[in-house]
């Protein structure tokens, strides 16, 4: 995994959680549906990026 990618994953899951439980605190489900959204995005391009380093070896 390329050290840009890998860090853009992780970023978009720490940002996605931080985003989903302070708009659930303030009762705010569309935000909080829109920062699930980008931590599942996050997991998942780690995740896709994981399978590339594995094939490569």
């Amino acid at each position: 995994m390329s050290a840009g990618e890998k860090a853009k994953a992780k970023a978009e899951q720490v940002v996605g959680k931080t985003v989903r439980k302070a708009a659930h605190a303030v009762h705010k489900d569309a935000l909080a549906a829109k920062g699930a959204a980008l931590e599942a995005r996050g997991k998942m391009r780690g995740a896709k990026e994981g399978t590339k380093d594995s094939f490569k070896r």
